[in-house]
């Protein structure tokens, strides 16, 4: 789950990191009244989206006045903010973040990652900061400082040092530079983070301030966050993927036009390649877990047709905790409740297989029934052109 740039800011600013003083607004108004509040000689109306490269799309503008600020939020308001992170459609910006400006010395890069593979996190810093740490990789490597840290001890203050002195920073900046990464890495734990970046972290009149920061937390810790499940914001979502997790299932969004619902991430990533090999494209990467319930499977079929491009519908299932006959009371749930209007294509294989069979064969006969994933996925794809002469 990704948060605003507002909300890491508040985050990081519980354990001490410093950053420009900044204000919340949803109107021209409220911003012209934040700039005020903040006082100064200029601003930064910021587009608050989840996305970077903000600035490059003209989501971030400075301002030297109030009554630019106030244009520069009649401007952003309501508009959808396209970068190469959000895709064509973009983001619905609905709020901006006000911040006062700050003289830039340096800037730098801060990040911490969670390392799966290693199963530590992972900081990487860089003396060369405000452009993306993939730009900063290729073009100056040498500029990259890496560290991990021990989950048994925690991150180590000569950890932070070794650090800030490999960001080329000297004197009181080095003692500030530790407080401020040893206070990322105190967020980034205690918050179940996997992701945290200040980009660019500036250093300021002897002053070491996080610019801008973007955060991303584990969804599955998030039921021992609540504070954190707080600062979701729906409305930078894919409105599939945010229907599917409101009702527990594991759902993310494509662009094609075939709707899967499969058990088991790894089943599911081969039908996905099954179908591309078969010459169509899938629309949604959609696991039902273990276990699955008919309703279950009914909650699966309505989050696969709230995507209006589905135009033939692929259930695949080889149970092992599930059962196949549960998946074909499900399916034949969806039939009489939901109302599937396009093409239906299931191959079972596994714990109660020959019932769930007769279940869709005497309930369910307008199914067709695969007995292979390879004919499974061509049977999708040649459903198709049917699909597209019923539909006109």
């Amino acid at each position: 789950m990704d948060i605003h740039e507002y909300q890491a800011k508040e985050l990081l600013a519980t354990h001490g990191i410093r950053m420009p003083r900044g204000g919340l607004a949803y109107s021209p108004e409220q911003a012209a009244y934040r700039a005020t509040e903040i006082g100064g000689e200029a601003w930064v109306v910021k587009a608050q989206v989840h996305s970077g490269a903000r600035g490059k799309a003209g989501g971030i503008i400075l301002c030297k006045t109030d009554k630019e600020v106030a244009d520069a939020a009649e401007k952003l308001l309501g508009q959808r903010l396209v970068t190469h992170q959000t895709g064509p459609e973009g983001k619905l910006i609905n709020r901006l973040y006000i911040e006062e400006t700050v003289q830039i010395d340096r800037e730098l890069y801060l990040g911490f990652v969670l390392d799966r593979k290693e199963e530590r996190i992972m900081i990487v810093a860089s003396s060369s900061g405000g452009m993306e740490i993939e730009q900063i990789a290729e073009e100056e490597p040498d500029s990259l400082v890496r560290a991990s840290v021990d989950p048994g001890l925690g991150m180590r203050e000569f950890q932070a040092r070794e650090i800030a002195f490999g960001l080329g920073l000297d004197g009181a900046l080095i003692g500030k530079a530790v407080d401020t990464i040893l206070g990322c890495y105190r967020v980034f734990r205690d918050s179940d983070a996997s992701m945290l970046e200040i980009n660019p972290l500036v250093v300021s009149k002897n002053e070491v301030i996080a610019l801008d920061c973007k955060m991303s937390f584990d969804e599955n810790a998030l039921f021992r966050r609540p504070e954190i499940s707080e600062l979701r914001d729906k409305s930078q979502e894919d409105p599939r993927e945010t229907f599917a997790s409101d009702r527990g299932l594991s759902y993310v969004g494509l662009t094609g036009n075939i709707g899967c619902i499969i058990n088991g991430a790894g089943l599911a990533m081969a039908t996905l390649d099954m179908i591309k090999i078969a010459g169509g494209e899938p629309a949604n990467f959609l696991d039902i877990g273990g276990g699955a319930s008919p309703e279950r499977v009914a909650k699966s079929f309505r989050a696969v047709l709230a995507d209006k491009e589905v135009k033939v519908i692929l259930v695949n299932i080889f149970a092992g905790i599930n059962r196949c006959d549960w998946v074909a009371e499900g399916v034949v749930k969806a039939l009489e409740e939901v109302g599937v209007e396009v093409p239906l294509i299931v191959r079972l294989s596994g714990t109660k297989v020959d019932e769930g069979m007769k279940i869709l064969a005497e309930k369910a006969p307008s199914v067709t029934v695969a007995h292979t994933l390879k004919e499974a996925a061509e049977a999708a794809v040649a459903a198709l052109p049917k699909a597209d002469k019923s539909a006109a």
